[in-house]
């Protein structure tokens, strides 16, 4: 798993400079004092004041910053160097107290342990995660008592489906156990994107798979 591992990494390197100039993430907005947070999600964490938040796989770290705008004590996690790099440049432009930490979410470290009221992970994060019964030991080991994790992401089937001349037809198996390899340009931030990394992998997990992790 290590070289999936670090084929992702590299591609998610070099995605940081590209999604931080794209519209997608519009980091301009973001630091004019726009969340990127959407309602469903601000509805269903609720009020955070004074809670300790931690979000997996955070990327450059704009969701993390715009919870702790809101209130929340919040540490992000990112196997990304780049990624973690910018997130700390972020959170010091804007003025919002917050911690970086660069880890793979499967092996979070020690101190992270029982420290967090809210485990955070959204869209588009469980289909680059190798193994989901590490993913939700290291989630609940970071939980303190009476905390939750909470997961918002579209249907896994969504990864079984892709549209060909105008109609969705299925991709990939559904229960597929190896990884998907994806060779492709561009991202979902910026289709025009010419990229160096252009291969990655990706699991499909089922939705059983990802409730009972």
């Amino acid at each position: 798993m290590e070289h999936e591992l670090s084929t992702n990494r590299a591609l998610w390197d070099e995605l940081v400079e590209i999604h931080a100039a794209s519209t997608f993430y519009d980091v301009a907005a973001f630091r004019a004092g726009q969340s990127t947070l959407r309602p469903l999600e601000l509805e269903e964490v609720g009020d955070v004041r004074g809670k300790r938040l931690l979000h997996l796989q955070c990327h450059f770290g704009l969701d993390t910053l715009s919870w702790a705008r809101l209130g929340a004590e919040v540490t992000g996690v990112d196997f990304s160097e780049e990624a973690v790099s910018l997130a700390r440049r972020l959170a010091e432009e804007v003025g919002v107290p917050a911690t970086f930490v660069c880890a793979d979410v499967l092996e979070l470290p020690r101190n992270l342990s029982g420290a967090f009221d809210v485990v955070f992970t959204s869209y588009g994060a469980l289909t680059w995660l190798r193994d989901l019964g590490r993913w939700g030991a290291a989630a609940a080991s970071s939980l303190d008592r009476g905390g939750i994790l909470y997961v918002v992401d579209q249907h896994p089937f969504g990864g079984v489906l892709a549209e060909r001349d105008g109609e969705l037809v299925t991709d990939w198996p559904y229960f597929a156990d190896a990884p998907a390899v994806e060779t492709s340009q561009g991202s979902y931030a910026d289709r025009t994107a010419v990229l160096a990394n252009t291969t990655s992998y990706q699991w499909q997990h089922t939705l059983s798979g990802v409730v009972n992790a």
